[in-house]
């Protein structure tokens, strides 16, 4: 790995210097663009979402939103999305068994409600950072946009363009007391008055404060972008993502249901086992024309090929009461091979009559996608069973899948022996929504629309060579209403509905009875209010209410179908922008509710991950022209790890701060720490044995420079 690291760095720096010593031309006026944004501050702020697919300013959304700008990921020294999600409301990280991002929107988890610049990226894998303008989370149902999923929220990143009529360059390079280190860089030459091209890079050594930990990650994304006339423009896109990392399944947990924090620095893994590749190559092709000042259209093709590999051992069971010192111990691997194929079509149009003015929405979509998946249990020689017990120790004395057991045999693993599943996976899905957004009076807007969902999904077995085939058809409404008392402020209620077919996330629970059931449905209402205080300085408050409905087959009946209902409830706050000219502040807060709900009815548990308090702040002081610090601290109050409630995250409170130089116009110097007190705490989990080891102090710097 360690060679790897190095040839993907050099390859990088390569690339960097080649592009950022290109010919530079004198900057020409740039060609109008269809994105709006806002300068406040030193900050860079979007005043619309991407996702959102209509130029709508925030201030008139029916829902709560977080948006975060590449100028902040900077300055902030953001490494991952769960870097990000630390500091917004009502959203929170799961494990991700070590190999994906996962997140708790709103108390639902999902690993597969993630998306492009608005097209759906559902396979599992740590998406980068490098090549992005901002990073938006849109929380509640959001199925007339994206369709299946975004039950509790969704994520959507919207990468870099190409720029007509400009010419910059920026690199970036950073290391950290851990031991990681790597460089990003970003290019633009407009080589005409009608054509630019645009590279954004990265190449990453990982490391962490956990044994075994290392990695690299390569990142390339060429961009370009062709004014065909004053009323056209096409943007392509091609990434190549390259990914290998340990994998950290964390810790047990104790008799009294907290992470085990003698174990703390014990990895229950495998040094050559536990690691998941990623090689993914995603092309892009958005092509707009302006009809009229009144209606334009977007078409987009998106085609992504990823291929995917995890496997690893984890702690599966621990009984500190009965046997401290040892631990049972689980694994897989697992292998996923997936096409994408999305054509989305979407025509905006704006007219007047009935005396209010309408903003229209019309749009299909069409996927198609191909997934071959297949996974092998552990099989270990001594116990011929896929669990086998260890004595704790650090290192666990595991190696290459060989080691010895806590009886003192010597015991050997075969992944080719338990086969687990085998699938050859088919999903068609075919769209079509319609959405108005009416401007009523000055002072009232009313959103109104509905979207139709066809999936079709054939799974084909290949241990019991039997194939199925599921179709689900749902309609999915949103209404919302928007009450502008002043110009700078709204009041907004909203009502969304989202579905989730039985088939899973991943399409992995379509071989069974169970499968054959109606979807999974989620309604959200939700309450806001919004205000720009000024026009650097933002506020922002909800309260929601999310219901699920759960088919499932009666316990004592098979002919009857029962259906579960549980709900979640909570509110948010957030503060953001510009106190003073020289004081920036980040604040968020979200309280969560929720209940389980059984087959009679409550079952007086709370939902797993769905910590009760979150609070967040961030702070930047620029004290002088050259001379800044930033100051933070985020909350999470404790969360259970388990539906069955006897197993929790405790709450910790984590420390951050940075401090910016400004050594000239075109070179800056910032250190950022994380976790200033040093505090051992535990921000995640996947199940009752694998709870997260939250990292200790750690700084790292920067070095950016413009060309």
């Amino acid at each position: 790995m360690k060679v790897y690291k190095q040839r993907a760095i050099t390859t990088f720096a390569a690339l960097t210097i080649i592009f950022a010593g290109a010919p530079l031309r004198a900057e020409t006026t740039e060609q109008p663009t269809l994105e709006e944004t806002l300068v406040r501050g030193s900050y860079l702020q979007s005043n619309e979402a991407n996702a959102l697919k209509t130029p709508t300013p925030i201030l008139d959304v029916p829902q709560s939103l977080s948006i975060v700008t590449s100028e902040q990921i900077l300055r902030r020294g953001f490494t991952s999305v769960s870097d990000i999600i630390e500091y917004l409301p009502g959203v929170s990280m799961s494990q991700g068994e070590g190999h994906r991002d996962a997140v708790v929107f709103r108390g639902v988890r999902s690993t597969a409600d993630f998306f492009i610049d608005g097209v759906r990226d559902d396979v599992q894998y740590y998406r980068p950072l490098y090549n992005l303008e901002q990073l938006e989370v849109l929380r509640g149902p959001n199925a007339l946009l994206f369709g299946r999923g975004g039950t509790g929220g969704i994520l959507n990143r919207v990468t870099k363009k190409a720029e007509i009529g400009s010419n910059f360059s920026q690199i970036t390079g950073y290391a950290d007391s851990f031991g990681a280190g790597g460089l990003q860089g970003d290019v633009n030459v407009g080589l005409t008055d009608s054509v630019a091209l645009r590279l954004n890079a990265m190449a990453e050594g990982l490391d962490n404060h956990r044994d075994h930990f290392d990695g690299e990650r390569i990142g390339v994304n060429p961009t370009a972008r062709v004014s065909l006339n004053e009323s056209t423009r096409l943007d392509l896109s091609y990434e190549y993502v390259d990914h290998e990392r340990f994998i950290d399944r964390g810790i047990p947990t104790g008799s009294n249901g907290d992470p085990v924090e003698r174990f703390d620095r014990v990895v229950f893994g495998d040094p050559n086992v536990n690691v998941t590749r990623l090689k993914a190559h995603i092309f892009m092709a958005n092509l707009e024309h302006r009809f009229s000042d009144s209606m334009k259209g977007k078409v987009t093709v998106f085609y992504g090929d990823y291929d995917k590999l995890y496997q690893n051992f984890y702690a599966a069971s621990y009984s500190e009461a009965n046997s401290p010192g040892v631990v049972t111990l689980d694994g897989y691997v697992d292998k996923t091979q997936r096409e994408n194929l999305i054509l989305s079509v979407n025509l905006i149009k704006e007219v007047s009559f009935a005396n209010m003015s309408h903003r229209f929405l019309l749009g299909a979509e069409f996927v198609d996608t191909s997934s071959d998946q297949d996974r092998w249990n552990t099989y270990w020689s001594e116990t011929a069973d896929d669990k086998e017990t260890f004595s704790v120790a650090r290192p666990m004395g595991i190696i290459g899948g060989v080691g010895t057991n806590a009886l003192g045999a010597r015991t050997v693993n075969d992944f080719t022996v338990d086969q687990n599943d085998d699938t050859r996976v088919g999903v068609e899905v075919a769209s079509f929504y319609l959405q108005d957004e009416m401007a009523v009076t000055n002072y009232l807007d009313i959103v109104l629309g509905a979207r139709f969902d066809q999936f079709e999904i054939d799974v084909f077995n290949v241990p019991a060579d039997d194939s199925r085939s599921k179709q689900d058809e749902e309609v999915s409404p949103r209404l919302g209403l928007v009450l502008k008392p002043r110009e700078n402020m709204s009041l907004y209620a909203s009502y969304s509905e989202s579905f989730l077919p039985r088939s899973g996330e991943q399409f992995a629970n379509i071989n069974g009875s169970k499968g054959q059931l109606d979807a999974d449905t989620f309604a959200n209402t939700e309450l806001g209010f919004k205000w720009d205080i000024s026009p650097a300085l933002s506020f922002t408050a909800a309260v929601f209410e999310i219901e699920q409905e759960s088919p499932q087959v009666a316990d004592n009946d098979p002919e009857t179908l029962d259906v579960i209902k549980s709900e979640t409830d909570g509110f948010e706050l957030q503060l953001e922008g510009q106190l003073t000219e020289a004081w920036y502040i980040s604040a968020a807060y979200s309280y969560l509710d929720g209940e389980q709900m059984g087959r009679t009815g409550s079952k007086g548990l709370r939902p797993r991950e769905l910590p009760e308090n979150m609070f967040s702040v961030w702070n930047f002081v620029q004290f002088t022209p050259k001379l800044g610090a930033g100051l933070g601290l985020t909350y999470q109050d404790e969360s259970f790890i388990n539906n069955s409630n006897t197993a929790r995250l405790p709450s910790y409170t984590r420390v951050d701060a940075a401090l910016y130089y400004e050594w000239s116009d075109d070179l800056r110097v910032q250190l950022n720490f994380e976790n200033l007190g040093d505090t051992v705490y535990f921000p995640s989990s996947h199940s009752t044995h694998q709870a997260s080891v939250g990292a200790p102090f750690n700084a790292r710097l920067a070095v950016t420079m413009d060309f």
